[in-house]
């Protein structure tokens, strides 16, 4: 498989593209005024410990207090052996799995300050999550401060070079600190790994003496901005190539790339083209699909990918594919193609959470089992942890995926005002029953005779036009005299009832 990475940089807005036999499969994005978090190291002050949840809040400093389970709190707690690729335990499972053997309000108090890591953004209502077990990621190795373990990432799966790292790794392990050797660090000598641990306990030494000056809450760590970080975590031998667009990028990129792995540098390319970057390799379109509700599969399928604060629920039909034998064969074709589809849109979405998949109905065990298996084969490409399930009798596969951020949906995009994030809004024909409703109480509550009634254009055209005479029965029948009158200011289902006398705007006794 021939990876690509292309990096669009602007001084406000950083895109990255991660592209897979030439087809866009992640997009990461970061605004200068929404830096991401994830990694960064905070002295927070606790606000309170809940015992019922087992749980604390936490201070760091952000607008919304960051929340810490007692899953996070002791070291001893997490299995790091065989520790997959990353800079600390996301498993969405952990606080499921847990077994409760530590009680929070036995470590933890109001007022008290910690250190603590936060490895979940703010998403929606909540505040961001955070651990007490720190782990600072280098190119090769992961170093978790308080620890006395050493993991291998679940990535590097030869036998023989996960025991020849692990016996290397043990020799070189700082006192009170555990190790992790990352997916880059397969194949990797000691002198590569000595280097790391040098860099990365010369830096949690730093932070702890910044720790034991300041007040909490404060920042104490950043960690690597967007490209770099990027840089260090999956530029491999198996990544073709880095394509940027700026120039200054490219300078401090390609001396990262000299510092750890100078054999890579000749796959660091500048684009200088006059077409914008990502035009070039056309792939704003593919990013503008990956907004849509609806993804057409070649066939003539199609999936549809619906988002809720709880979960994501993501619907397969066949669309316009028939098929040629019969419905048990297309729909198994329809399935393989959506699986494919879904494992993809899931990375480039970088959708989270709890997901659940409504594949077609299949009778036969064989084919749901073919189709659950593309599935995970599909899924283990993706860098973040998934775990998905078997097919049930309706068709329905439930899985999980790390979320670290919100998804390219809630990052690009922000509640509609109209509908209040429903996805519909009320039809014309409701909205004139409703404001039929609106005009009755109105006449009985208010005791005015002449009223005006400011709709949206839409609503107002409905109302005179198709309800004209309706309007005037009521009218006679009610006693009033109704002036409806078009606003563009408004809504769909917004509207203004006021008096015609005095001109008073009485809609916060009747907006219900």
């Amino acid at each position: 498989m021939k990876r690509e990475i292309l990096i669009n940089s602007d001084p406000h807005e950083t895109r990255i593209a991660i592209l897979e036999n030439k087809a866009l499969a992640e997009l990461l994005v970061e605004r200068s005024d929404r830096r991401r978090r994830v990694g960064d190291i905070y002295k927070g002050r606790v606000n309170a410990v809940l015992p019922g949840m087992q749980a604390a809040f936490v201070d760091i400093g952000l607008p919304k207090t960051a929340f810490l389970h007692v899953s996070d709190l002791v070291e001893s707690l997490v299995d790091y052996d065989d520790m997959d690729d990353a800079p600390f335990d996301e498993d969405e499972d952990v606080e499921r799995e847990f077994k409760q053997t530590v009680k929070i309000e036995d470590h933890l108090e109001k007022g008290q300050e910690i250190l603590v890591q936060m490895t979940k953004e703010a998403i929606g209502t909540k505040g961001p999550r955070v651990s007490a077990q720190v782990s600072l990621p280098g190119r090769y190795l992961v170093l978790m401060p308080g620890a006395d373990h050493v993991g291998i990432s679940r990535r590097i799966d030869e036998r023989g070079e996960r025991q020849r790292l692990k016996k290397l790794i043990k020799s070189l392990k700082p006192a009170k600190a555990g190790l992790i050797v990352r997916t880059a660090g397969e194949g990797k000598s000691k002198r590569h790994f000595n280097s790391d641990v040098r860099f990365l306990t010369k830096l949690w030494r730093r932070i702890e003496s910044k720790a034991s000056k300041a007040r909490a809450p404060v920042l104490l760590h950043r960690d690597m901005e967007l490209v770099a970080g990027l840089i260090r975590d999956i530029f491999t031998e198996d990544v073709h190539r880095i394509v940027i667009d700026s120039k200054r990028n490219h300078r401090q990129i390609l001396s990262y790339v000299k510092s750890f792995s100078p054999e890579l540098k000749d796959r660091v390319k500048l684009y200088t083209g006059k077409t914008p970057i990502f035009d070039y390799y056309g792939l704003e379109a593919e990013i503008e699909k990956a907004m849509n509700r609806k993804i057409w599969l070649k066939k003539g399928g199609y999936i549809t990918v619906d988002q809720t604060e709880a979960l994501v629920a993501i619907d397969v039909n066949t669309g316009r594919y028939v098929g040629r034998k019969n419905q048990e064969e297309t729909a198994l074709k329809t399935n393989l193609e959506a699986a494919r589809e879904i494992a993809r849109q899931l990375r480039l979405r970088d959708v989270g959470g709890i997901i659940v998949v409504d594949f077609i109905d299949m009778e036969e065990e064989s084919n749901r089992k073919a189709v659950i298996d593309e599935f995970r084969a599909r899924l283990r490409k993706d860098r973040a942890r998934t775990k998905a399930f078997q097919i049930s009798e309706l068709g329905l596969v439930e899985m999980t995926r790390q979320r670290e951020r919100p998804s390219l949906l809630h990052y690009f995009s922000e509640e509609c005002p109209t509908c209040g994030g429903v996805g519909r809004v009320l039809s014309l024909e409701s909205m004139s029953m409703r404001m039929e409703r609106v005009l009755k109480r109105a006449s009985v509550e208010l005791g005015e005779k002449k009223l005006q009634l400011r709709v949206s254009p839409a609503v107002a055209v409905f109302l005179l036009e198709k309800r004209g005479p309706r309007l005037e029965q009521l009218e006679k029948r009610l006693g009033i005299e109704v002036d409806v009158v078009d606003d563009p200011s408004l809504g769909r289902e917004d509207f203004k009832l006021i008096l015609r006398r005095g001109h008073r705007d009485v809609t916060s006794q009747f907006d219900v």
